[in-house]
Parts: structure tokens; sequence; C-alpha cells
């Protein structure tokens, strides 16, 4: 194996102990990288004598490189490109919200900002959802650890981080060890983030969703459901299969039981396909015992990839009144954010892949890209 990145805790942790080397100053060592990505071990001060040689030996100060930043012309998102140590890509995205102005608002026009980013935990998905750009790439590879938290890090240089959601690209929790070690390591020195201010979004993995309050107390859960009902579920998302809606629903209702939290639900709006009255009524019974907040997503195309329709916006206002006045759920709509740039995880890699094959440059679009 090549290189670590120094933000891989658990190896750097170990090696340090086999060397005899008290791993206290790893806390100093992250800030330090944080502050000056661009750094050599040598440079650093105040380091035991024993850990040069063996940092210039094994480790990275960052295993991966920001290969390009999109911004949007309203200055409210930036897509960040990382090309990893073996060459694969990855995405995150920066969006920026005006807490004072109660609206998203870009940088350069109001102050009083927080940044939430939105992470990848995988290159490319196995859960094969057909109306996500990412998940047209098939599955590649899992992150390590460091190379989730190297997000965090290169997104730190262009705003400041308040709130971390794993929307990205992948499934978080078939990533479960890596995924734990990163946000331990977020909620540490020298990040600092509260679990409050996190977010992992899943399709439904049960087993770790039985397992996740346990490990990472006070995280906030975000389910992609889609459908109402297990046949349009399957329909939709093909790993559902795999997860049936029953032992979900058990699994959310153990969850919240432990973590008194809500849940946070993610609908994308197909047309004709889980958007009709009906499929909010089915909805609104599988979710009342729950607390829970629904977040609607309107639908975008994804290029050639497409087989669904955007959804009208007098259907999606009906579900939403549906679910608010029959069932008392919250229940939110999306706002479109960086659409100019693409803004969602996925796409630049996936039309990077369809350059190279078609030599079309249009951008995709996907949908599993940030909860707010």
């Amino acid at each position: 194996m090549g290189f670590r990145s120094i933000f891989d805790g658990a190896a750097l942790k170990s090696e340090l102990d086999n060397a005899g080397i008290n791993p206290h100053f790893i806390p100093f060592l992250w800030k330090h990288v944080v502050q000056n990505p661009d750094c050599k071990w040598d440079e650093i001060p105040s380091l035991p004598s024993a850990a040069y040689p063996l940092l210039n030996s094994k480790f990275l100060p960052l295993s991966s490189s920001l290969d390009s930043v999109s911004h949007s012309t309203d200055g409210v998102t930036s897509k960040l490109l990382i090309k990893l140590q073996n060459g694969a890509f990855v995405e995150a995205v920066v969006m920026r919200y005006d807490s004072s102005l109660g609206k998203y608002a870009g940088e350069a026009r109001c102050g009083g900002l927080r940044s939430t980013l939105c992470v990848s935990s995988q290159v490319g998905c196995k859960m094969g959802c057909k109306f996500c750009a990412t998940g047209s790439m098939g599955f590649k590879s899992n992150l390590s650890t460091g190379e989730i938290v190297e997000q965090l890090v290169h997104a730190s240089r262009i705003s400041n981080i308040r709130n971390v959601v794993f929307m990205g690209m992948g499934e978080p929790l078939n990533n479960y060890s890596a995924l734990v070690e990163a946000i331990r390591i977020m909620t540490r020195s020298p990040f600092q983030l509260s679990p409050k201010k996190i977010t992992v979004s899943t399709v439904g993995i049960v087993h770790a969703i039985n397992k996740l309050h346990s490990d990472l107390p006070n995280l906030n859960l975000a389910v992609s459901l889609h459908a109402p009902v297990q046949e349009i579920r399957c329909q939709i998302m093909p790993a559902a299969r795999a997860f049936p809606l029953a032992k979900l629903m058990d699994a959310l209702h153990l969850y919240q039981k432990n973590s008194q939290q809500k849940i946070f639900i993610e609908y994308i709006m197909l047309d004709g396909i889980n958007d009709e009255e009906q499929h909010a009524h089915q909805l609104g019974k599988l979710l009342e015992t729950l607390e829970v907040v629904v977040n609607l997503i309107p639908f975008n195309p994804i290029g050639s990839l497409s087989i669904f329709k955007t959804s009208s916006e007098a259907n999606v206002k009906c579900f939403q009144k549906v679910l608010r006045e029959q069932y008392n759920i919250r229940t939110t709509v999306r706002k479109e954010m960086g659409q100019d740039i693409s803004g969602a995880c996925g796409q630049l890699v996936v039309s990077q892949q369809e350059k190279r094959a078609t030599g079309s440059t249009a951008l995709l679009t996907d949908i599993e890209d940030l909860h707010l």
C-alpha cells in the first residue's frame, strides 16, 4: 500500500504506538496540516524526534488534491472535484446559508453565513438508484477515513464549515467503519464539529442503522425513502429488495426510541411514479407514528440517463398539503441550488465519463446532493 493520509487516525495511532511514540501530539499535527495543507513534515515544530522519520516514510499531509472548484453565479454553491491518490475522483459541495436573512445568499453580498459541506463516502455506489447519476457509475471503491476527512480540509480553505452532510457519492453505511472514524475525527480538535451538525443519509441499511446510535450518539439520520410502499421502492431503488420496508420502519422506530431525535426523510418527486395524492396518504400513514421531517425533492432529469419526468408544481404542493394538514408531518420542499454548476454530487464525475465516451460536454443532473 502507498502512503496513508495523516487523517487516517487509527492507522496513525497504531504506527505511533508500534514505534513507542506517545500519540498525544496528533491534534496539534492535524491542526498544523489544516492550516498549512502544503507543508512538509520537517517544517512542523515540536514533534517528538522519532516522529519525523516515521511520518516521512508512511504518511502524507494530504493524500488527495483539489482538482477544480466550480462556483455558482449567485455565490451560494461551490462544487469541489477532488482527485484521490489512486487517480479516482470524488466530489464535495459547499452550500452557504445566511441565517440573519433567513435565506441562501452569496458570500460576497452578505455576512452571518454558515456553510454546509456535502461529502462523499465512496467512489461510485452499488445501490443503483435509477434516478441518481452516481448510481449509474456502479461501485468503484470505499474511501478511507482520511479521504473522507480531507474533503472537509479542502472545503475549509474556501468556506467556514459549520455543518457536514454525508449525502454525496456513495452509500455511507456501506463504508461503516471509515464513516464512524471520520465523524469521530470531525467532532474532535481541530475541527470540533458538533454531532448535532452532522447528518448521515442512507437508503436504509437496516443492520447499520441498528448500530449507529450506540456508535455515534446525537447524530442526525436521514433516510432516502422515495416511495411509500415496497413495490415502488424496488422499482426505482433496486437495493431496496434487500431491506424490506417493514424491517426498515422497525429499525427507524428503534433508532428514534434510543436517540429521541427527529429523522429526516428524503423523497424524490417522480411524475406518475410516487407523486400522486394516494402516495401522499400512504406515506403519511407509514410515518405518522414517527417524529420526522419530510423533504420533498424536485427531480432534475439526469441527461441521457433519465427515464423519469419532473413532478408538476401542483402535484408537489398537493403532496405537501396532505402530509402537513392530514398527518401533521412537517414537510419542506428542497430549494434547488447550484444548478448552473450542476450542484449535485456525481454529476462532474459522470459527465467526465460520458464526455470520454461520446465527446459530449453536457453536464448531468443528480438529486442525491444535500439536505438542509
